[in-house]
């Protein structure tokens, strides 16, 4: 079955997505929303870009976590919270 074409806020496929990339799409998107002189129509279109964009970013962003869960796994199936900043981000 012929698989429907991507539109704008479709996310890219999984193997290709670039977190940094759509991170910076995303501010753009915002910027240009915040900027209140957009058509209604290319309004809806942009706001849509967007709402893809957080969408893969915020999958990216979880698939990160579980990640890091499992480095942090002990052998024992148990896990050592510990924190993502150094002692030198405090000061």
């Amino acid at each position: 079955m012929p698989r429907a074409p991507r539109t704008a806020a479709d996310p890219a496929p999984a193997a290709t997505f670039d977190f940094e990339k759509s991170m910076a799409d995303l501010e753009a998107v915002v910027t240009r929303l915040e900027q209140g002189d957009v058509p209604l129509e290319e309004a809806l279109a942009t706001f849509e870009r967007g709402v893809g964009l957080t969408r893969a970013c915020q999958e990216a962003l979880a698939s990160a976590e579980q990640k890091v869960e499992l480095l942090l796994a002990r052998p024992d199936g148990s896990h050592e919270a510990m924190p993502f900043h150094d002692a030198e981000d405090d000061e």
